[in-house]
């Protein structure tokens, strides 16, 4: 990944701007076609790839270090973020170490400290997100959850982690304003909700729960250049979705 002399100007870098031992890494979510989407990284010349990530800076609140990080890899602001677990099993950054062993002294390199990396999980709208590589990778891209390559370190178990939260959530918080277009039909929410959760669900029962929640607009007209009996098209309430954020669903799954 690094040249020495690269290794050494990030290494007197990152000790004069960064916190020491703490480090971010997020678990990008988008939904296209009926796939559930992930963001990974390919790192420059090498056949690896990992979660987007980041480093703290010393001064500055990790949401916002989070939030930074997801703004530099997708041009999006203002998204659904939620940190979700601490990872900081002891020979997690094992196998960095010993990549740079042999370029600079450890006393020197700034990855021999054991990192705590923190967990962050985002939804994002995946037409209007432009993924964008770092300074250390040839690409930024969309994978489906299905089809991912092999990810370094211990960023598959950071991936399992944040899908079996949000599998936990969807029991008591919405998910769909982030992953959804402004206007979906039912069935294209609960596809949504069945890749997710990697099952089938009952169409009368998943609609009649979704509406009981207050948190969809059925708007007056289907979707255009369907069938016959087109599906009707919705829109999230955003003050109903934003309460139910906060305070959980009523009546839950």
């Amino acid at each position: 990944m690094f040249t020495k002399q690269e290794l050494k100007e990030f290494c007197d870098n990152a000790r004069l701007n960064y916190l020491d031992h703490i480090s971010i890494d997020c678990v990008i979510f988008g939904f296209h076609e009926g796939q559930l989407k992930v963001l990974v990284l390919k790192v420059k010349g090498e056949d690896a790839w990992y979660l987007p990530g980041g480093f703290v800076l010393k001064k500055e609140p990790l949401d916002t270090a989070a939030n930074r990080i997801l703004k530099d890899r997708t041009g999006l602001d203002k998204i659904f973020l939620q940190q979700f677990h601490v990872f900081g099993d002891p020979d997690r950054s094992r196998p960095h170490n010993e990549m740079y062993r042999d370029l600079i002294p450890p006393e020197e390199n700034w990855f021999s400290h054991r990192f705590l990396t923190i967990g962050y999980y985002a939804l994002v709208d995946f037409v209007h997100a432009n993924p964008t590589p770092d300074s250390h990778s040839e690409m930024c891209a969309w994978r489906d959850l299905n089809d991912l390559p092999k990810l370094e370190l211990d960023h598959g178990l950071i991936l399992k982690t944040a899908l079996d939260t949000l599998r936990l959530q969807l029991n008591y918080q919405p998910i769909g304003y982030n992953l959804m277009p402004k206007e979906f039909t039912m069935p294209e929410l609960q596809k949504l909700y069945e890749t997710i959760l990697g099952q089938k669900l009952d169409r009368r029962n998943f609609q009649r729960r979704m509406l009981g929640f207050g948190i969809l607009n059925r708007l007056d007209r289907p979707r255009k250049g369907g069938a016959h009996k087109a599906p009707y098209l919705y829109s999230f309430d955003l003050k109903n979705y934003q309460d139910a954020l906060k305070e959980g669903l009523k009546g839950g799954w």
